[in-house]
């Protein structure tokens, strides 16, 4: 195992009716952003509650986050963070509201291009503004992590930054506010989960039995609970585990000590930026052939995985790995979630264009042991066709 520092700030507070607890978090002067996507928060009674938790504080509300936040797009909410002197960002909905607001909280006391914050992957951050979460829709972990991922769609990009100053300070994850979601959304979410798991396990061993464990045993939580809550999206137990085990994916403890990958999130975002290809179905696109074509580095982790996760304990390594992988891909696929480019009708040509892009930012490894180039990355996608 190697080194680590483990470092998590945010309060959690989980169930129905937690929404309430935003009163007590913030400061009753406070003057707050209300960050939020689409309308269905008003729907299905979020932001009246949001609005009675905020009772007499100032608060200013900017709607329209999209999926994939769009940097133009969150720039709008920095000039009115500016303007009214916020002090507070509070993000009510998805991953890609969580992440915006990550964004905005970094860019308004930015001192210089705001964009500069992406492109040093959040190097140089040195304040950011507190950050509030109400969870709405679970998958991407962003609600208990200092990261955040941002689409500027005038140019084609899309990059992320991290930094400990943008952990939100708090989230409410109340499963009952997803009860409404549309199915591709859920099924979105619990593949999302599922990857940040397996780019932070998936690599070769480290003789971190702990971070193994729990990492197994939330992919085998989202793998029972995720279908059964895609098909009863209002059993409230199926649906609370599956919001706990997105958090856990990607809240830094099975991550502390390990190596990890994140080269299918790296090519992913480039198919999103090209395409507009959903987050998670990039994944799925991705994630079997990179195992596929990485079969021999990863080949141990792969041979634990299939037996720990999906019971595969007989026939030769490669029948073991072979069989791994097809039940990764099969799990992609039972979500409803296609898992070659030529379903989403994205041309095999797409290979050389993303390794072509990667090679001109300077990103010229990628992987658990820096081994993936763009000729590798060329070749996962062309093998993903």
């Amino acid at each position: 195992m190697e080194n680590f520092t483990y470092f998590n700030p945010t309060r959690i507070h989980f169930g129905r009716g937690q929404i309430a607890a935003i009163e007590k978090e913030l400061p009753e002067k406070s003057r707050v952003l209300l960050l939020t996507g689409g309308g269905s928060i008003r729907s299905n009674g979020v932001h009246q509650q949001v609005m009675k938790a905020l009772g007499g504080r100032t608060a200013f509300e900017f709607a329209g986050v999209e999926a994939n936040p769009d940097y133009d797009t969150l720039m709008k909410a920095v000039e009115i963070c500016r303007r009214e002197r916020i002090d507070w960002v509070l993000a009510v909905g998805g991953g890609s509201v969580l992440d915006g607001a990550k964004f905005v909280a970094a860019a308004v006391p930015y001192p210089g291009d705001p964009w500069e914050i992406l492109v040093t992957g959040g190097g140089k951050l040195q304040s950011a503004l507190p950050i509030g979460a109400v969870l709405t829709l679970p998958g991407t972990g962003s609600e208990a992590n200092g990261a955040s991922v941002i689409s500027r769609r005038s140019i084609r990009e899309k990059l992320a930054f991290i930094h400990p100053l943008v952990f939100p300070r708090f989230s409410v994850l109340d499963p009952e506010t997803t009860f409404t979601l549309p199915e591709r959304q859920i099924s979105n979410g619990v593949a999302d989960a599922f990857t940040h798991v397996i780019e932070q396990y998936l690599t070769y061993p480290a003789h971190a039995a702990i971070q193994d464990r729990f990492a197994e045993s939330v992919m085998r939580v989202l793998i029972d609970e995720g279908p059964r809550s895609i098909k009863n999206p209002t059993d409230y137990d199926a649906r609370a585990n599956v919001v706990w085990a997105a958090t856990w994916a990607l809240n830094g403890a099975i991550g502390a000590g390990v190596p990890q990958d994140w080269a299918s999130h790296m090519i992913g975002h480039e198919l999103t930026a090209l395409h507009g290809i959903d987050h998670a179905r990039t994944l799925a696109v991705v994630l079997p052939s990179l195992l596929s074509v990485q079969r021999t580095t990863k080949g141990a982790k792969l041979i634990q995985y299939g037996e720990r996760v999906w019971g595969i304990r007989e026939g030769s390594d490669s029948e073991r790995i072979d069989g791994a992988i097809e039940r990764t891909r099969g799990f992609y696929e039972s979500l409803g979630l296609r898992t070659r480019l030529s379903d989403y009708d994205v041309k095999a040509a797409v290979a050389s264009e993303v390794a072509g892009r990667l090679r001109a930012r300077g990103v010229l490894t990628l992987g658990e042991r820096a081994d993936i180039t763009p000729e590798v990355v060329e070749r996962i996608l062309r093998q993903a066709a």
